[in-house]
This record gives C-alpha cells, structure tokens and sequence, in this order.
C-alpha cells in the first residue's frame, strides 16, 4: 500500500507550485491565472528516509527502494464547485480517489499574484473550501439514499443503510465534515460509504503557504491557520511552495545546507509526508538484503501475517513466522548477524504487531 494525497485549495494559492517542487518535475502548469490546471497532475514520489541510508550503508544492497507517495494536482476549486461551477465536479471526483487532502492556503500578501476573492483571508478561503466538500458529500449521500429507497421495495434488510445515510446527512447539513460524524466508525456507516468514498471523510492538512520572509516566523495567517487546524483535529504545516521549488533541482546536500541557511530543519515534501503518515496511522518496515533495503507502508497495528502481504499475498496467506530485528539494534550491532549474536534478533508468530522501523524478514509456505 502506499499514501495518495490530493493537493486543492482555491486558484492562485501554490498548489502547481507545489507540485512542481515535490516532485521535482516542472511536470504542472504554474501560471498566474485561475484554472490553469486542466487535468489534474499524477506523480510519483520516492518518501525521504534517514533510515534507509544507514541500513545501506551496513547491508550494501544493490539496489534501495524508498517508500512512495502518490501526489494528485487538482484544479483551484471556487465556491459552487458542487454545482459545477469553475471546472467543478470533474475535480471533485478525483479528490475521491486520494487517502488524504493537502489543502493549501495562501498566507501571504502579493500585489503582483492575483487572489481569486480580491484579498488574502486565509480562514475565508478555507471555509469555501471545506463548504464545497461537504456539499458535493451531500448530493452523493441524497443520490444514494435515492436508490437505497428504491432497493428498500423489495428488501427490508437495507432499511438500516437508509437510517445510517439520513443520518449521516443530518450532519453533514450542519456544515460539518464526515469526519467528525459520532457514527463514522460504526459498521453499519462503514458499510454504507465503502462504495460511495466521501470527500469530507479524508482527513486534512492544512498547508499554510509563505513566501521568504515568511518562513522566519509565523505570521498572522499562519497562526489562524494553525489555531483552526487544532480546532479540529487537523494536521498543519508551514510550507513555502516558490523555494520548495527552488530547491528542486538541488542536490540532497545542497537543499539540506540551504534549508540550514533557512532555519528550517525540514523541506515542504518531508513535512507533509510525515503529517500525512501520521494523520491516515501509517508506519514503516523494512527489508534488508544483499539484493535490495526496501521500505514499505502499512497501517500501524498491523500484525505481521497482514504486514507481509503488502510485499506479496503469498506471504500473508503462507504465513509460518517472521524474524525481527528492531531498527535501532540493526544498526547499534552492524546488521543481522551482529543482532543475531547479540540475541537482538527474534522469532514472532501470526499476532506479532509490527513496530515502525522492524526489520523483518518472512518464513511462508504455499
């Protein structure tokens, strides 16, 4: 599996920008002007890991493969986008296909950038925003309890979706987002948006976006959106998507000395990829050998048989156990055969729950 995240925000506020520098592509358009983006932007990014270098640096692999992330560049949203206003609802429903929304916010002023609005109100522009997600989640739950009651004629056992779907749609009629409906977690509700993924359910980071000077403290639009993100439960970041872009075309070891230069201790790409993880409960393990150090992303509290199919369904359904080996000893003893002797190294069986950094290599047999 891997983390999906789609980047929105209203026209003019850096998400092409954005896109460019985390991907190191000048692969979507970034021009000053609404709509600039048609089709909305895939790429593929290799997620950063310290980690990764150092168990290298032991193993000598002949290859490494990272994590990845997948990025989506979606078109400037404005309010109506429900309805099909702007390039509305085409956009909409690719924001359906990601596992979380990075949802950039211009927190700067700019006489030569235009704001689609006329002024720079950070807040404002969220809530137009977040108020087309949930008006697009509306019409699709209204759609589908439309075919619910039809289905209803002919069998009593959907009655229960129908209730769940009304009252999810309660909710979401007071403005609210999907994810903070009580009942989201139930089976009944699971049951009900499994086919139908609803928009506001995502979880959310918020990318409060500065120019230069910006980045030496937080300004007033920077706080606001902070304060908002911790009101409900969000992720936010302070990014400045023109120098993230900048240092696209920069070596590992020069973009870490500008950054130093910057006082920043971690690029926009790192931040929101490590926000991301954190906001959907993803971690990390890996697999150490000759050939190829890997990484692969599984959801925390994954036990080992379940962590092992990210790598092959075989292994999860031939499951026979799994040697670990945590992180920190792989390296403190110089890789398996240290830990190993150092009785570091140990045998756990199909309810073994993965920890974040395990090196684990799989017994299985089909």
């Amino acid at each position: 599996m891997g983390l999906s995240i789609g980047i929105v925000g209203l026209p003019n506020v850096g998400k092409s920008t954005l896109f460019n520098a985390l991907t190191k592509a000048q692969n979507a358009a970034a021009a000053n002007y609404p709509f600039c983006t048609i089709e909305p932007n895939k790429a593929i990014v290799a997620v950063s890991d310290k980690r990764l270098d150092q168990l290298s640096a032991i193993v000598k692999p002949q290859r490494v493969q990272n994590a990845i992330v997948e990025f989506t560049d979606i078109a400037g949203l404005v309010r109506g986008a429900s309805k099909g206003e702007g390039l509305g609802n085409q956009f909409l429903s690719h924001i359906r296909e990601t596992s979380a929304i990075v949802h950039v916010v211009r927190c700067f002023e700019s006489e030569s950038i235009i704001h689609v609005d006329g002024s720079v109100d950070p807040l404002r522009d969220i809530e137009v925003i977040n108020t087309e997600l949930v008006l697009a989640d509306i019409q699709t739950l209204e759609n589908r309890i439309s075919r619910l009651d039809k289905q209803a004629r002919g069998d009593k056992k959907v009655q229960p979706l129908i209730d769940m779907a009304k009252r999810a749609l309660d909710h979401l009629n007071t403005g609210k987002p999907a994810i903070n409906f009580s009942e989201r977690e139930s089976d009944a509700f699971i049951d009900l948006t499994k086919d139908i993924p609803l928009i506001s359910l995502k979880p959310v980071i918020y990318a409060a976006n500065v120019d230069e000077e910006g980045l030496a403290g937080d300004n007033k639009y920077v706080k606001a959106v902070h304060k908002l993100a911790a009101e409900q439960n969000s992720e936010s970041v302070k990014i400045c998507a023109k120098i993230e872009e900048e240092m696209s075309g920069m070596s590992d070891e020069e973009r870490n000395e500008f950054l130093e230069t910057l006082g920043v201790s971690e690029s926009g790409l790192d931040q929101i990829i490590n926000h991301g993880y954190r906001a959907l409960g993803l971690i990390s393990y890996f697999t150490a050998g000759v050939k190829e150090v890997r990484a692969w992303t599984i959801e925390r509290g994954w036990k080992a048989p379940k962590a092992a199919s990210v790598i092959h369904n075989d292994f999860e359904r031939g499951f026979i156990r799994a040697e670990v080996v945590a992180y920190e000893d792989f390296i403190a003893h110089e890789g398996e055969s240290g830990a190993r002797n150092a009785g570091k190294l140990r045998t756990e069986g199909k309810e073994y729950v993965v920890s974040n950094g395990d090196v684990m290599h799989f017994l299985f047999n089909v």
